[in-house]
């Protein structure tokens, strides 16, 4: 028996443990360090989150990504200057050694509910029983592909999560869909490593970021104030009032979790991408089929002239749905008792699921508290908020 089992080593969970880590709790985390991180998202990508966004949280904020950056002498600043992927994960393997040192570098695979318990099993086949548990799970489960590209077979269509090393495509010709960061990211280090690439998008244009700039003049500032999401007061308010967002209406807050922060990839990786391959802008997709040893991609250009690519891969940079019925680790009968809208889980403001002591972290929980905790900047407002919660303090 624990008290607190944790599921997820990612930078929602390693904050929580750290959190929990002085507590009177006795707390289990589960996982692979940083795991998404470090094994499904491309070598050689660049963050959008500015440095000041991309720390993971202990308790007195002591080991920010700029201590570390400053231990190892590794260029950083607070804006302006894009964090590595391998810094990031780096910093995150650091992070969990000194504040999480008793993660559990295994995988739960089932989670039963019983007489106000829970019953989890590792794929170690050890049993753990704990009254509460924290599903920090990440993006993991949920990457998303569009119908015409779901039933074809992995060998030529794959989603952008499950590619960590592009130099698999050296030579081939493949096709990227989607105009946000992910799309453009791999794209540009698809073409780098050496494949013929063409990227499709619905969007008329690709909407790099701006550069971060600082200092600014006051009135920038007070028009568009700085947020760990960005410039501007939505943003900010994000940041700052989450437990605003939660009580409003749901249909709003559906539609600000979906319309705020679209697709955008970094200022950063524009010249990489704009005159270097195709972009297909402002297309309508008309399907995907197989022919022979290749995979054709058939759309409608903006001028209304009809596309047809031959391909050897398509990678959907199409993103991430929360869907309860994707977490499979969870029991059947706890996945169907959630209470949920859309799929996506109703939480309290503690982040507790309809079934008790059964909490929700991470994008799992962005329906509820906003876009703040789509990224690995809500991990500090979770950590806290939900740390305090477990041991009595809020």
């Amino acid at each position: 028996m624990t008290n607190v089992a944790i599921i997820g080593a990612g930078p929602y969970g390693l904050s929580i443990a750290a959190h929990l880590r002085k507590s009177k709790l006795r707390v289990r985390i589960f996982g692979t360090p940083m795991q998404s991180w470090s094994q499904q998202m491309p070598k050689g990508m660049l963050l959008k989150s500015d440095g000041f966004a991309s720390s993971l949280y202990d308790p007195d904020s002591a080991f920010t990504l700029a201590h570390y950056c400053e231990e190892h002498n590794i260029p950083y600043s607070d804006v302006g200057l894009p964090v590595s992927r391998e810094t990031f994960v780096a910093y995150g393997m650091a992070f969990q050694k000194q504040f999480v040192p008793t993660l559990e570098e295994t995988n739960i695979t089932s989670v039963k509910y019983k007489s106000g318990v829970f019953e989890l099993l590792t794929a170690e086949g050890e049993l753990v029983t704990a009254p509460k548990v924290i599903v920090a799970a990440g993006i993991t489960h949920f990457g998303y592909l569009p119908p015409f590209l779901a039933n074809l077979p992995a060998e030529f269509v794959s989603h952008s999560l499950q590619h960590h090393d592009l130099s698999l495509f050296r030579g081939r010709k493949v096709g990227v869909i989607g105009a946000g960061s992910s799309a453009v990211d791999i794209a540009a280090l698809l073409n780098e490593a050496g494949a013929e690439v063409h990227l499709v998008a619905r969007r008329n244009a690709i909407a790099f970021h701006k550069p971060s700039e600082e200092p600014r003049p006051i009135l920038q500032r007070l028009m568009a104030p700085r947020s760990g999401l960005g410039l501007g007061w939505r943003s900010k308010l994000c940041t700052d009032a989450p437990f605003v967002f939660h009580a409003m209406p749901q249909r709003l807050r559906f539609r600000a979790v979906q319309r705020h922060l679209g697709p955008a990839p970094g200022w950063f990786v524009r010249d990489k991408v704009v005159d270097r391959f195709p972009l297909h802008l402002g297309t309508t997709i008309r399907g995907a089929s197989l022919e022979n040893s290749h995979v054709s991609l058939s759309f409608t250009e903006q001028d209304g002239s009809a596309t047809d690519l031959r391909l050897d891969h398509i990678i959907g940079a199409t993103g991430f749905r929360v869907a309860i019925s994707r977490l499979k680790f969870l029991d059947e009968d706890i996945r169907l008792r959630i209470r949920a809208v859309n799929d996506t889980p109703v939480l309290s403001r503690n982040f507790e699921s309809s079934i008790p002591n059964l909490y929700m972290v991470g994008v799992a929980s962005a329906n509820c508290f906003g876009p703040l905790t789509r990224f690995a900047y809500g991990a500090k407002f979770t950590a806290t908020h939900l740390s305090g919660h477990l041991t009595g303090k809020n």
